[in-house]
């Protein structure tokens, strides 16, 4: 807890309170109160008890040690890419993916002084790759900060009306910053998708459709992800993301993040999953679960 801006702590100290109290109810996310994860976590689980975390890493902990009884964690965004380090803590974490969650992002810009003051902005970075060309066209400096809400703790600390930060407006109140300007984003579509971790996976609920992540390597020969790929055409299983990563220094055959629509027990993902394995060094599922947003065929 003393990793959060001094302004968060108190807050931070009584939500981890009430988790603790009642750890099945526990939804961990990283971030400071008021962080766009924070408020996915209250749209996505309405009767939770959100749990603040510093880092990603410490929100997957809280799961695996039983102080939360799942996490709700940014994956990918619309106008800035993937979240950075999610496809190495994901497969290395021992979660399963139990669902998933889109949440239209906009920020503020928040500060102690008056918007012409602001030379610099801080916030996590995605959400300055989100407002670059906003930031750019003002002659603001992006600095990263681990999340939003918790720059706007660390401003209302620090009390330079020369730097502001990047968050949800909700976190104005929060944090007693002043509101300089609001609903900023380059772009109309700002979406991030979260997934909910989870120790291990429940029922599946509802009809579907259905979606399933997983990850795999390639072996090192000509063609290997063409080969790997083609069950999933002739089958006919849509997928719907393809992402590849290198783990180490090695630029050796690299790792591909997948996800598909449809779920093992579909004769035709089964037919598909099955031709991957021929193809590949090694394929691990990640979860499966009920679709939050449909996918374009």
């Amino acid at each position: 807890m003393e990793n959060f801006a001094a302004p968060a702590r108190p807050i931070v100290a009584e939500m981890i309170a009430a988790a603790a109290k009642e750890p099945h109810r526990a939804v961990a996310f990283q971030g400071a109160p008021g962080a766009n994860s924070h408020l996915a976590a209250l749209e996505a689980f309405p009767d939770c008890l959100p749990l603040p975390c510093f880092s990603f890493e410490d929100a997957i902990d809280a799961v695996r040690e039983g102080r939360a009884d799942c996490a709700l964690i940014p994956i990918e965004n619309s106008l800035h890419g993937r979240v950075a380090d999610m496809h190495f803590l994901l497969p290395e974490s021992g979660l399963v993916i139990t669902g998933e969650h889109f949440r239209q992002i906009r920020h503020a810009l928040l500060g102690t002084g008056a918007i012409e003051d602001v030379r610099e902005a801080m916030s996590h970075v995605q959400a300055l790759g989100q407002c670059r060309h906003w930031l750019k066209e003002r002659g603001i400096k992006p600095v990263a900060y681990p999340d939003t809400a918790g720059a706007a703790a660390a401003i209302a600390e620090l009390n330079d009306p020369a730097i502001a930060a990047l968050a949800p407006a909700g976190a104005a109140e929060i944090y007693g910053l002043r509101m300089l300007a609001d609903d900023l984003a380059d772009a109309d579509h700002n979406m991030t998708r979260f997934v909910a971790l989870a120790r291990a996976a429940g029922p599946l609920e509802g009809e579907g459709p259905f979606m399933t992540t997983f990850i795999f390597e390639v072996r090192n020969i000509p063609a290997a992800l063409y080969k790997a790929l083609g069950g999933f055409a002739t089958n006919g299983v849509n997928m719907t993301k393809l992402e590849s990563y290198q783990r180490g220094a090695s630029f050796a055959a690299s790792e591909f993040y997948a996800d598909i629509v449809g779920r093992p027990g579909d004769p035709a993902v089964d037919r598909a999953l099955e031709e991957l394995g021929f193809h590949t060094k090694w394929v691990r599922l990640l979860g499966t679960y009920t679709q939050a947003r449909a996918r374009p065929e």
